[in-house]
């Protein structure tokens, strides 16, 4: 995999001293991946028994979700150290003399672990950071340490405002997979009926509304984000699982309601949509101020 070098949208391309890492399950979008160079590890995805690597195009989500509504046994693992270990050399190759790995939570997943043995064979300083967090959270806190190196920050600042993302990462959804998320611990077994309005901060899942559609959930997500907001310019990442059309509206409602500074589309991919299912929506957001 190529890792490529950092960009500044007002500069020319320049060959970084920091390379930024993550995986896959940061569901990070290839606008991101592009624009800050980082190198995506790739988590596995086992679907009745066959192995895919997320984010290789072998898998594509429509037949992933299809796979999902007619039952099949869909688990996730980790990337090895070896994983990490190739995309860490590929960065030193192209004259990175630090890393950056933000990743998903060693609460939630190994790989922490094996980017932590993969940062002890690269001869690059590395620096792995545990989230504690799944899914674009994650995305959030390289995008907002991304922001940092393009603005010509040190690793020990785009490390800083990671860690200072994690505590300010805040997200609100509609959840399409009701059961799957129940299985997988991710949502309170007292969610109620109707259409549930979750949302997730600092490792904690709260009902916040329920719904009898897509129009009055769009409604109470952009509610949500109003007031966590509270007048604070933003940073938001909206995405979906097989519901796009809950997704462009909410993007264009969140625009038009919420002082947002930047807007990031993504899909849900294989190894958080194993969790949530199809039909979910949702944002994540931050405070433009942790990254000034």
């Amino acid at each position: 995999m190529t890792v490529a070098p950092n960009r500044s949208p007002d500069t020319a391309p320049q060959v970084p001293t920091v390379a930024l890492v993550t995986d896959s399950g940061s569901q990070l979008p290839a606008t991101l991946q592009r624009r800050m160079g980082v190198g995506v590890v790739p988590l596995t995805v086992v679907i009745n028994g066959r192995e895919y690597l997320e984010g290789s195009g072998d898998l594509a989500s429509d037949d992933f979700y299809r796979s999902i509504a007619d039952g099949a046994d869909v688990s996730t693992a980790a990337p090895s150290p070896g994983q990490f270990l190739e995309v860490y050399r590929a960065a030193a190759r192209m004259g990175a003399s630090q890393i950056l790995s933000i990743h998903t939570g060693s609460n939630l997943s190994g790989t922490v672990g094996s980017a932590a043995v993969a940062a002890r064979m690269v001869s690059r300083r590395t620096e792995v950071i545990d989230t504690g967090m799944v899914s674009f959270p994650v995305a959030c806190c390289v995008w907002a340490a991304g922001v940092v190196l393009e603005r010509g920050g040190t690793l020990a600042d785009a490390a800083g405002v990671a860690r200072l993302a994690v505590s300010n990462v805040d997200s609100v959804s509609v959840v399409g997979g009701c059961e799957l998320a129940r299985r997988s611990g991710r949502m309170p077994e007292d969610a109620g009926e109707g259409l549930p309005v979750v949302a997730l901060r600092s490792g904690i899942v709260d009902v916040v509304d329920r719904v009898a559609d897509a129009g009055e959930a769009v409604d109470a997500m952009v509610a949500y984000v109003r007031a966590r907001a509270d007048g604070r310019p933003q940073r938001v990442g909206v995405g979906h699982a097989v519901a796009g059309q809950v997704a462009d509206e909410l993007a264009s409602r969140l625009a038009a309601e919420v002082d947002v500074v930047e807007v990031i589309r993504y899909e849900l991919g294989p190894s958080v949509g194993a969790h949530t299912g199809p039909g979910t929506a949702g944002c994540v957001f931050f405070p433009d101020e942790l990254v000034r």
